[in-house]
């Protein structure tokens, strides 16, 4: 991908990274440090190895896209400032021969504006002097908890003086935590960041509604046409694995074989997002596989859409709504719908119909700022999913007509002040919406009634 002249990855430029570090310097004591770990590359099996993804901790204080590296992060002499150490892997012609071009220690200061680079293969003497006049260390790669990076690896044995070295420079530390703080940083996002997210939500919402105006008989099928439409359209990758679930597959949650046949009565329930500079979208949408809605299914698609529309509407700072309050609505709105579609909504029955949150943070990750609470009101520059949905068993409990439907809508949304932005708007969602198909290409014109 084709970066700007002053970006460091894509949408972001070194400066923001460079101003992240000093935020959270800040938030840090006096002889304070923040040790972070680089995701190290996961295998399939043998060698065969999955797509890299960077920790999302270390990429958003870093832009460095990876394996095998550590930075660690304090405060500047004078206290107004921060440092920046940054270990990485060598140049090495025959390695990179085999696995692709690395960055090296060099441009871990010239490029990634390191104050200080090293060999990440001599980490155990390098910590040992960085950290060694430190009173808190705040990391969160550590025994426990990233079992497999280069930091937490040191500690799977004492085989080394400098290992021993650093052992005991911890022991004396108060070693505490990282996330709280990180947490905090990436909890707001910058204009840049949402950018990024609202490229991956245009790119990936166009893509959706260029499935709905196709015919589909295969989950497989639907799921290579979405993924190959996000990157063609500009994102990088798949942001998680789809769920793709026709008919009765649609009220598993994370149904994610995606390998059924799709008939026509059924409808299609899709959950995917493409990734654009690291940032997510993250998308659901409901559509019948013939081009036309039941009378049953399309009761229970337009409570959903009411429901979801009434819920985005609330996503401003100045209603001062929690993602759990504006769950609660969402609870109640979707009860008085299904009770007036004659639904005992008595004991159990909306839990049953409603298992999952209407919202959870997005950015980085799908989840974004794990263990965040969604009791604070929401802030402009949070960007959060709206995602409410109906799955009805097939059991007598429930009226016949609308036993085995599965529902869901899900935009990404970012918090302003007054008015949401919602960042997928491309992807449709009308029931009235008309689509038009040029016969000659073998597509019959159909529509949504």
């Amino acid at each position: 991908m084709e970066l700007a002249s002053r970006d460091l990855t894509p949408g972001i430029t070194a400066v923001e990274y460079a101003q992240r570090r000093s935020n959270l310097a800040r938030k840090l004591p006096k002889n304070g440090v923040a040790i972070l770990a680089a995701a190290d590359v996961k295998y399939r099996s043998g060698a065969v190895f999955y797509d890299y993804h960077q920790e999302s901790n270390f990429f958003y204080l870093t832009g460095f896209n990876e394996p095998e590296a550590v930075a660690i992060i304090g405060k500047s002499a004078a206290q107004d400032d921060h440092t920046f150490h940054l270990f990485v892997r060598p140049k090495s012609p025959k390695e990179e021969q085999w696995e692709g071009s690395r960055s090296g220690t060099q441009a871990a200061l010239d490029v990634f504006n390191a104050d200080e680079s090293g060999d990440i293969n001599d980490i155990e003497k390098h910590l040992s002097q960085v950290v060694g006049d430190v009173t808190e260390v705040y990391t969160d790669a550590f025994p426990g908890n990233l079992p497999t990076s280069a930091f937490s690896r040191l500690f799977s044995s004492r085989s080394s003086s400098s290992t021993n070295d650093l052992f005991k420079i911890l022991e004396k530390a108060n070693v505490k935590p990282l996330k709280s703080i990180t947490n905090d940083l990436r909890n707001i996002k910058s204009d840049a960041e949402i950018a990024n997210m609202r490229k991956a939500g245009q790119a990936s919402g166009r893509a959706f509604t260029e499935a709905m105006r196709q015919k589909w008989t295969m989950e497989k099928d639907l799921t290579a046409f979405l993924e190959y439409k996000f990157k063609r359209k500009g994102c990088e990758t798949s942001a998680y694995v789809p769920v793709v679930a026709g008919g009765k597959n649609a009220s598993q949650i994370h149904y994610v074989r995606n390998d059924d046949v799709l008939l026509e009565d059924d409808l299609v329930l899709a959950d995917a997002g493409g990734e654009y500079g690291n940032y997510i979208t993250d998308i659901t949408r409901t559509w019948p596989i013939s081009g036309t809605f039941t009378p049953p299914q399309k009761d229970i698609y337009n409570a959903i859409l009411a429901t979801q529309r009434t819920c985005i509407s609330l996503c401003r700072a100045s209603a001062s709504n929690s993602l759990d309050k504006i769950h609660q609505i969402a609870e109640s709105t979707l009860k008085d719908s299904l009770k007036a579609l004659g639904f005992d909504m008595s004991g159990n029955a909306l839990e049953t119909l409603f298992p999952h949150h209407l919202g959870h943070y997005i950015g980085l990750d799908v989840h974004d700022t794990p263990g965040q609470s969604r009791k604070a009101p929401l802030q402009p520059g949070q960007c959060v999913t709206i995602e409410p949905g109906l799955y009805i068993p097939d059991t007598d409990r429930w009226p016949a007509a609308f036993r085995g439907i599965g529902i869901r809508i899900e935009d990404s949304v970012c918090v302003q002040e007054e008015h949401p932005l919602v960042l997928t708007t491309e992807a449709v969602k009308e029931v009235s919406l008309r689509f038009s198909y040029d016969s000659i290409s073998g597509v019959l014109a159909r529509k949504w009634r």
